[in-house]
């Protein structure tokens, strides 16, 4: 199964079967009718600021093109990207399409907003505030900075 991206940004990730250890000890299951038999669940709901989020939506990222070079950060795409970023924060309908309108290379941006994404949390944190410093304004929580990193790179893929 996939990790789905859902317009909100969550994502549905695949939870993978717990492992089983085989044992010699033999214990007593009920069996037949009338035993309640609660099923672990097979996908999990991760919303952008949780545990796991930013690896999920890398991973998601991956999926979109799995024959993709390893990211690499290019000065002149990092710069381009943190002007999107800013951009998609700053607009109160986070009109993506606008922002990447006056992008010169949007794969040199997806490629430095992948190369963020990689790096986890911290990554993404730094990100935000050299995006504040050298936009204006103050840095967006960890959360909602990868929430915009990842509509953009949605805007990208199609």
């Amino acid at each position: 199964m996939e990790i789905i991206r859902n317009d909100d940004g969550s994502l549905l990730v695949p939870i993978p079967e717990g492992r089983h250890h085989d044992s010699d000890d033999v214990t007593d299951t009920p069996s037949g009718d009338g035993v309640d038999v609660v099923e672990a669940p097979t996908t999990r709901l991760l919303h952008p600021g949780e545990g796991g989020y930013n690896e999920a939506l890398a991973e998601w990222d991956l999926q979109q093109n799995p024959d993709r070079a390893p990211a690499v950060s290019t000065a002149s795409g990092r710069e381009e990207a943190m002007n999107v970023v800013h951009a998609v924060a700053e607009s109160p309908d986070h009109d993506v399409t606008g922002a990447l309108k006056d992008v010169h290379d949007p794969a040199a941006s997806g490629e430095a907003l992948r190369h963020v994404l990689i790096g986890g949390t911290h990554s993404v944190e730094a990100f935000s505030e050299e995006v504040a410093e050298a936009e204006g304004g103050e840095p967006l929580p960890a959360h909602k900075m990868t929430k915009v990193i990842g509509e953009v790179l949605a805007e990208l893929d199609k």
